[in-house]
């Protein structure tokens, strides 16, 4: 029996590995449970992001709606 040939790959390995990096850039972080309510919740992204903050979409909006009903009435106070 013959041996065959080794075969040089089709595609270049420092193409491949961009091709690998590109496709991971385009995954979806991974998900965690809020730190209220349980639900699954996605990390923020970008500047304004805390990675302490584990909250889902409706305690996050909560958050927001409490932090300003709390400026409002400390204006009012004034």
């Amino acid at each position: 029996m013959k041996k065959k040939p080794i075969a040089e790959p089709i595609i270049s390995p420092e193409i491949l590995e961009m091709a690998k990096k590109s496709v991971e850039a385009e995954r979806r972080p991974a998900q965690k449970a809020c730190a209220v309510c349980g639900a699954t919740s996605t990390p923020l992204t970008g500047p304004q992001s805390i990675d302490e903050e584990d909250l889902c979409w409706v305690c996050r909006r909560l958050k927001i709606s409490a932090w300003r009903d709390s400026d409002q009435q400390l204006s009012a106070q004034e």
